[in-house]
């Protein structure tokens, strides 16, 4: 994912890794990726932002 980028309803964002599990964050609707808040192998936090939809 890269900021500016059109994504689909359903498509992969993420994959957070959380207790040695996989969790694969998808979009819940057509959106425009506004800004990615991290990198990976960053460590987050309960609230952390990962990105923001235009």
């Amino acid at each position: 994912m890269v900021e500016g980028q059109e994504i689909k309803a359903g498509e992969p964002l993420a994959i957070v890794e959380a207790m040695k599990m996989e969790n694969i964050l998808r979009a819940e609707r057509d959106a425009l990726i506004k800004k990615i808040h991290v990198k990976n192998g960053d460590s987050l936090a309960v609230d952390t932002v990962i990105m923001e939809f235009a």
